[in-house]
């Protein structure tokens, strides 16, 4: 890409409602622009370290004989009213009309709809196991949307959603859940940590929150010094005392073991090998995407801006030729090299622009 090209509209100076560095550099910088609170447009620059995120994740998915989908974002009242959580879910859960006033939601969260996916195709134990993700936009009506696209009221996620005739299967699916998690966390080149947490308002038996370190962090999170003890402060029934390690950080990913709350509630059975009717065992497994980026910028920054994890940064490599358009030979050395990386397959960006070399550095580099 050339710098002329991109046409970025920055910021000079830190926006007055951005509370925290990633909201303010991801303004400044022109990566989202906001459209009304907690609403924001994905700019270029933006988008290409969204996307970048998402094919890691896509691809680990795939990796684990995960099946991609997508859902609809719309759904039905009498979904929600199966499984009771029309009224429970709160007015977090937007709510609208259709013409006819029949009653939708805009999804927060898809186990209503995947298990009624299941429940209509699955008939047997022998058709399991099956994991089901999308990565797909969601909707919350935030109390008070605040830090950026770190709590949006639409925000990019990928939820999987698997499903077990056994709790063992399920047991076993988790562990790899849980290192898939694992795997994606280390290869951005994150600084994370796994920590058991509450179900919360998705319900189920077991779950754990991956969480990327960063002061601004929500969370607060305990660890033990003397064993692999870790958990979200919220859970921690103990008083603070020394043999605890307290950090902040950012949740980024969820998993839970949900056993058969929405089989039961939705009647999604299979005939087992005694050939008896039984509730299907399921798990879910969420990341936030459009989180990741925010809390990727939390961690990795400096007062000179964002240090894009090699793994997610928008380009690989910044061209800054000194004199691009003053002198032909510089110019046409500068094009070769740009272009021979993209015929490499190596994304470069070039500063073709017009301006002083020290305006050029400080804004590409």
């Amino acid at each position: 890409m050339k710098l002329s090209n991109l046409n970025l509209i920055t910021l000079k100076n830190k926006p007055s409602d951005a509370e925290i560095v990633s909201h303010q550099l991801m303004l400044r910088s022109g990566m989202i622009k906001k459209l009304a609170s907690g609403l924001y447009t994905w700019m270029p620059l933006g988008y290409k370290v969204l996307k970048k995120i998402e094919i890691i994740i896509a691809k680990e998915m795939d990796k684990i004989g995960c099946l991609r989908i997508t859902m609809p974002a719309v759904q039905p009242k009498e979904l929600w009213e199966e499984s009771s959580r029309w009224d429970k879910y709160g007015k977090e859960l937007l709510r609208i009309n259709d013409r006819h006033e029949r009653e939708f939601c805009f999804g927060p969260t898809h186990e209503e709809v995947v298990t009624d996916i299941i429940r209509r195709d699955i008939k047997s134990y022998k058709q399991l196991p099956i994991t089901l993700y999308q990565i797909q936009t969601k909707f919350r009506d935030e109390i008070r949307p605040r830090f950026g696209v770190m709590r949006a009221r639409e925000f990019l996620m990928k939820d999987a959603y698997s499903f077990h005739s056994t709790n063992e299967c399920l047991n076993d699916f988790y562990k790899i859940m849980y290192e898939s998690y694992k795997n994606i966390l280390n290869y951005i080149g994150l600084e994370y940590k796994v920590v058991s947490a509450s179900s919360g308002q998705i319900g189920g038996d077991e779950s754990h929150e991956f969480h990327v370190i960063a002061d601004s962090g929500e969370d607060e999170l305990v660890f033990s010094k003397n064993s692999d003890f870790a958990v979200n402060a919220e859970i921690l029934k103990e008083e603070k005392n020394e043999e605890f390690i307290y950090k902040r950080g950012i949740e980024v990913g969820h998993i839970f073991k949900l056993g058969s709350k929405y089989s039961d509630a939705l009647k999604a059975k299979i005939t087992n090998q005694d050939n008896n009717n039984i509730s299907i065992i399921m798990g879910c497994y969420g990341i936030g995407v459009s989180r990741m980026v925010a809390a990727s910028i939390e961690q990795c920054n400096d007062e000179r801006g964002i240090i894009w994890p090699k793994a997610i940064a928008p380009y690989d490599v910044a061209i800054v030729p000194v004199g691009y358009n003053k002198n032909e030979k510089i110019k046409s050395f500068a094009d070769s090299i740009y272009k021979k990386l993209i015929e490499n397959n190596i994304q470069p960006l070039l500063d073709d622009r017009d301006i002083s070399a020290g305006l050029s550095f400080q804004t590409t580099t």
